[in-house]
């Protein structure tokens, strides 16, 4: 009797655990794909997923449709959009400095008629610092000495203006104005600040075609495009590719006064001891100046940035936005 009962107690034991199994197992299969998301979302916020970067249904660069309809032109930016969305450390120091740059730059390119999206051309060209290239591009925008020059910088052995933001951001303009006028589109204006407006112009010829997105170029000119578009929409929906950065994250705008120096011959030293700061900071907020004295032989006027009074201390520099916590939705 005893053994009958402890059959029975086991064969309902394995009828609940059956049931339970089934029921389990109907419940994920109803809900495996919220049960996917889920745990990929969990993965994604603990840095343990990796995903396809999503790609938008339209684009546009400067007004002007994106033919994301073209497969070749789709993969295109799918491939930099990866590497841009996964390349976390200069991404991540892009969306920090846009915050000090980009207000500088959009006033100048919108006040000379540029389209805002050329702002990240600069992001792609030099990641917003005074870079210098192999092929000794300088500054933001990366000119070249003679284009820098044909376009109004100064370059001598003590002045650069390409490492001037706002100087440069005012010859780049006109150099993008120029190309789109002999191009006609923003498009070929920024393909052909890469290229030069000869080399796409003959490829445009040669190959019968009139857009840069059916032409065979070379390798740097044929990403270029893709890779500008891939960082205006990444840093136009910085969540949508996993960039979560709040207010307090970026880099604050630095308050500055200007100075005039006209006709002066400058030790930038005790210029800068004279002036209650550091031959550091001149320099740094200055980096046009690329030697350690100033001699203004042709008589020029040029301005100086200072540091306000404790203008290097972030009790003094930060604003009630740098100290927020919300997340950044749009650069």
């Amino acid at each position: 009797m005893k053994k009958n009962n402890a059959l029975i107690l086991i064969s309902l034991a394995s009828v609940v655990i059956v049931a339970q199994v089934f029921i389990f197992a109907t419940r994920f299969d109803k809900n495996s794909k919220a049960s996917a998301e889920a745990l990929a979302a969990e993965k994604a916020k603990a840095g343990q997923a990796i995903f396809s970067p999503p790609l938008p249904d339209s684009m546009t660069l400067a007004g002007e449709k994106v033919p994301l309809d073209l497969y070749y032109v789709r993969e295109s930016l799918d491939r930099e959009m990866i590497s841009i969305t996964y390349g976390h450390t200069n991404t991540l120091l892009y969306f920090k400095r846009a915050n000090r740059y980009f207000p500088i730059i959009e006033p100048i390119l919108k006040r000379n008629g540029i389209p805002n999206d050329f702002k990240y051309l600069c992001v792609i060209e030099s990641g917003l610092t005074n870079a210098t290239s192999p092929a000794k591009a300088q500054g933001f925008w990366q000119f070249m000495k003679a284009t820098g020059q044909n376009y109004g910088l100064e370059v001598t052995d003590e002045v650069d203006m390409r490492n001037n933001l706002e100087a440069s951001t005012e010859a780049a303009c006109k150099y993008l104005k120029s190309l789109r006028n002999r191009l006609g589109s923003w498009t070929a204006a920024a393909a052909a600040y890469n290229c030069g407006e000869g080399g796409l112009s003959k490829n445009l010829e040669k190959q019968s075609i009139n857009s840069y997105y059916d032409a065979k170029l070379n390798q740097e000119t044929s990403r270029y495009i893709y890779r500008l578009l891939a960082m205006k929409q990444i840093m136009q929906h910085p969540q949508d590719y996993g960039f979560y950065l709040r207010h307090c994250d970026l880099y604050p705008s630095i308050p500055t006064r200007s100075v005039t120096l006209s006709e002066q011959n400058v030790n930038l030293y005790d210029y800068a001891k004279q002036n209650g700061t550091t031959y550091k900071l001149l320099r740094e907020l200055n980096p046009w100046l690329t030697s350690d004295k100033l001699t203004n032989k042709g008589k020029k006027s040029y301005t100086i940035k200072l540091p306000v009074e404790n203008g290097t201390k972030l009790s003094h520099i930060l604003t009630d936005k740098d100290k927020s916590t919300e997340f950044i939705t749009r650069m």
